[in-house]
């Protein structure tokens, strides 16, 4: 059973305040804590059905970490989810860097992207285009947030998130950084540059802003065929990242 006092820890990580006090963050879910226990993060606290713990038994047999069964109820109690069946954890949180940009590596950059499904979909999207790093701006939704956590259906194990102050950040490359506008190049006709570079995607309402733009090289967009009137920026990600491996 999970007691009163580790419920609320557990509540308290939903808050960005206590996962920055305390440096961790809760992943729930099958797939999501399955891709946790095989990535390199340092896992404190599992919390898992049975058949859960069987399926995964070699991953769990190497935890230096608490792991207690339960039952399905409790860990709908102890989540966000109205039903899990499978497994809740607590996970230390990375630090706040860049890792290694390889020759001809593109990053996408996040300009206060504030939407958590958004925010996930993108590292989902990104994970799925082979884009190892991301930098976000520091007003962009959180990755630790459970529901970004959730929306990248385990791909936040792969990619990494660096929050910073864009401006700062970019005016210290000098390398292509594709922005998306609405008054771009068609990104069906763009060429971009084989030595890498960055793809910037704006806030889902005000697009990129006035001090990004300024450092934009390249002004791209989707074309619209439709009358739509916007794309949710997680599917205008998927779309640019799509066209920049056919074009690389």
């Amino acid at each position: 059973m999970i007691s009163k006092a580790k419920i609320k820890y557990l509540k308290s990580l939903q808050v960005k305040k206590y996962r920055k006090e305390e440096q961790c963050f809760v992943v729930e879910g099958g797939k999501s804590v399955a891709e946790l226990l095989r990535s390199d993060f340092v896992i404190t606290q599992l919390y898992a059905t049975g058949p859960f713990l069987k399926d995964n038994e070699d991953q769990v047999s190497q935890l230096g970490a608490e792991v207690l069964e339960v039952s399905e109820e409790e860990l709908a109690a102890a989540g966000t989810y109205q039903t899990n069946n499978a497994a809740l954890a607590v996970a230390r949180m990375k630090p706040n860097q860049i890792t290694t940009i390889a020759p001809g590596e593109y990053l996408v950059v996040l300009d206060d992207i504030r939407d958590p499904g958004n925010a996930g979909t993108i590292i989902r999207a990104a994970d799925w285009y082979g884009i190892k790093n991301i930098i976000a701006s520091e007003e962009t939704a959180d990755i630790y947030n459970p529901k970004v956590i959730g929306a990248t259906m385990g791909s936040f194990c792969r990619v990494n998130v660096f929050y910073t102050s864009l401006p700062d950040y970019l005016s210290h490359h000098t390398k292509a950084t594709y922005g998306a506008f609405l008054d771009g190049t068609d990104v069906h006709a763009t060429t971009f540059h084989p030595e890498g570079g960055y793809i910037v995607m704006g806030n889902e309402a005000n697009g990129i802003s006035s001090e990004v733009s300024k450092l934009v090289t390249h002004r791209i967009t989707i074309p619209r065929y439709g009358q739509a009137e916007s794309l949710n920026a997680g599917v205008a990600t998927a779309i640019i990242l799509d066209n920049l491996m056919r074009s690389v």
